[in-house]
Parts: structure tokens; sequence; C-alpha cells
């Protein structure tokens, strides 16, 4: 069952993302994608999966919104007449039959943490009774973490750390301008 928190952080992620699309004002769209990206980290949240919050919100909310003010303080931002661009019909019909189809296939998911789904019965079922025996580490967390799925946190690191020098980078090159 979807709780209503999880039901406004999700028309939250879709009025954030709608806004940032839509605003003509660089400034606003900046601000916008910032709050769009720290409401998707707040949904995997509530998906269950910390390390991609984490990673959102520290390279989606936090690096990428920094390198984006930085950009725009080396420009100029143009005078704008209206607040929203415009739209085509075109573009809303491709955007409603897109999210006409992810809404179609919602209901066919299972359910968080569903015993009956075949991928958390089998894979934590499997994770629970011989993560020691093939790791000898005896939290199960962090044998998941370090040893099962290991590529895929040296990658999140590696993505997290690259955006950190990408900034100290961008941001030592402002001392010399």
């Amino acid at each position: 069952m979807v709780s209503v928190l999880e039901l406004a952080t999700l028309a939250a992620v879709l009025v954030t993302a709608v806004t940032a699309a839509l605003l003509r004002d660089v400034l606003g769209a900046i601000i916008a994608f910032a709050a769009y990206s720290l409401t998707v980290s707040i949904l995997w949240v509530f998906l269950q999966a910390p390390d991609v919050a984490l990673t959102e919100a520290a390279v989606g909310a936090g690096v990428m919104t920094i390198l984006f003010l930085l950009t725009i303080v080396r420009t100029v931002r143009p005078p704008t007449d209206h607040l929203f661009e415009s739209v085509g019909w075109r573009g809303v019909a491709a955007g409603g039959a897109l999210t006409s189809l992810l809404l179609v296939t919602v209901p066919s998911l299972p359910a968080i943490g569903s015993e009956s789904s075949v991928t958390t019965g089998e894979v934590t079922g499997y994770y629970l009774e011989h993560a020691y025996a093939d790791t000898h580490i005896e939290n199960v967390v962090t044998a998941v973490l370090a040893a099962y799925r290991g590529f895929d946190t040296l990658g999140e690191a590696v993505v997290v750390f690259a955006a950190g020098v990408a900034v100290l980078v961008v941001l030592r090159q402002e001392e010399f301008v």
C-alpha cells in the first residue's frame, strides 16, 4: 500500500520536474532542478535504495547545482519577458503518452518487500543464508555491499569522488579568474 507521504513525494517530483523544464529563468530552473533531484533522492529512500538516494542527493542536488550556479555566474542572464516557456501540443502529447505507458506498467510491479516476489524471496533468502559462509563478514548488509555488489559500490564511490573533484577543480579555477 502506498502511503500519503509517498504520494506527496511523487507529486513533488512531478511538479518540480515540470517546473524545471518550463521555467525560462535560468536561476529558477536550476533551483527547481535541485528541488527535483532532492525529491527524487527521497523517493529512492521510500523504494528502499539508500545508496542510490545518497548518490542522487550528493551528485544531483549537490554537485550539479553548484556546477550550474558557477556556470551562470560566468555567463550573462538575458532578460525574460515571461516566466514559463510555451509548450507545443506535440510535446504535451508525447509526454502524456509516455506517462500513460509508464502508469499502465505500475500495477504489474510487486509490492516493495513482498515475500511473494521472486526476486525478494530468493535473493534475500540467499543473502541471509549464505552471506557469512561466502564472505566471512558477519554483517549481512556489509557483505552485500562489499562482496556481492562490490563493483556497483565501487562505481558509486567513483562517481561521487569524480563529482567532488570536478567541483574542486572548478572552484580552484574561480580563484584565478
